[in-house]
């Protein structure tokens, strides 16, 4: 497949960035008398997307490294091992990103090193899923899709258990909860863009317009089916909480997703002229943009600012956010040109690209 088929992938996850970028100037510049008012709650309400878009395409790459390499005859256990891998990235990112926010927030309790955040998610979900290597492509499109479905029906169960008896660290890993990303149901995301990503991959060129046809009409019968079940007068579970384990939420989410991607296909193969595009260029960073923004928007940057702004006033700031991400993206992924002549010649590591690449 041609690479310049797979940009609506970049322009994606270049939405979600954008979107995250808004939602995390909103919420730490806005003064607390305003955060009733219709804008912020706007504001927050679409910037809760983000982590179900990034783990949905982190499970669309991984099944592109997992068709990868069965395509080039790796055993199974090879190719597990290479999954194993795209998870320690993902660990190695998590904890060197909590430990310097540990050290730019000093003091702070030394627990948040290992606080349970959307990169440790993605590492952990990445490292259960990585069995899914064993099976065909053909298979394991079946099989993951069924799998991001049992962990969305299984987290309002996984929410009742009592976790007192074990390690708090378990239950933030594990359990559904407000403000850690567990592997229920979060994980479900994952699996189903591993699903989708096995789809892409067994679609011819010619064929690729019909699958993202469809990638709409699913992400709308999902979004619209999930929509009135969720507000049946009954349901199979004692107890659960819409915002936090409801599998009903899960697959809103997934149908907003493949409407995104479909979205992205469209407005990158036949409406957007060929050339350089921001939202790709954030796409193709993403994690370096997350890594970055939060210490700018969440540290101690510009405190002065802090819970202190009208909703215009964030406004700017959410501007001024994403243009400085955008130009150090820029800056990331063009560094040998733009490098003044006296730094000496050096390769800059490929952080923050390497999950955007098939």
């Amino acid at each position: 497949m041609k690479p310049d088929r797979l940009s609506f992938i970049d322009w994606t996850r270049g939405i979600g960035a954008t979107i995250m970028l808004q939602g995390h100037a909103f919420h730490s510049f806005t003064h607390p008398s305003l955060r009733e008012s219709p804008a912020f709650i706007y504001s927050q309400f679409v910037g809760g997307m983000p982590p179900a878009i990034f783990l949905f395409l982190t499970g669309v790459t991984l099944a592109f490294l997992m068709d990868s390499a069965e395509r080039k005859g790796l055993t199974a256990g090879q190719r597990i091992v290479a999954a194993l891998k795209r998870s320690r990235y993902l660990f190695l990112l998590a904890f060197g990103f909590r430990i310097q926010m540990f050290f730019f927030g000093w003091p702070r309790p030394w627990e948040d090193i290992f606080r349970v955040d959307v990169l440790n998610c993605m590492g952990f979900s990445v490292a259960a899923l990585s069995l899914m290597a064993i099976f065909p492509t053909a298979e394991r499109a079946r099989l993951s899709a069924a799998l991001g479905a049992a962990i969305a029906v299984a987290s309002p169960l996984l929410a009742q258990l009592d976790w007192s008896a074990g390690p708090s660290i378990i239950q933030h890993y594990l359990a559904p909860d407000g403000v850690f990303f567990g592997f229920f149901p979060w994980a479900a995301f994952l699996a189903f863009g591993l699903a989708i990503g096995s789809a892409i991959r067994l679609t011819a060129v010619e064929n690729l317009n019909r699958l993202v046809q469809w990638f709409a009409v699913g992400g709308l019968a999902a979004i619209y089916i999930s929509q009135w079940a969720s507000n049946l007068p009954f349901s199979l579970y004692n107890k659960s909480d819409f915002w936090i384990d409801s599998p009903w939420l899960v697959f809103i989410k997934t149908g907003i997703c493949l409407l995104m991607l479909a979205t992205g296909y469209v407005w990158t193969q036949y409406i957007a002229k060929p050339g350089w595009s921001w939202i790709r260029q954030i796409g193709t960073t993403s994690l370096l943009v997350y890594w970055v923004h939060v210490e700018l928007v969440y540290g101690r940057w510009f405190w002065y600012w802090k819970e202190n702004l009208t909703i215009g006033q964030a406004s700017i700031m959410a501007v001024m956010v994403i243009l400085s991400m955008i130009g150090l993206s820029y800056v990331r992924t063009n560094w040998d040109r733009l490098k003044p002549a006296w730094i000496p010649a050096f390769a800059l590591p490929r952080f923050g690209t390497k999950l955007s690449r098939p």
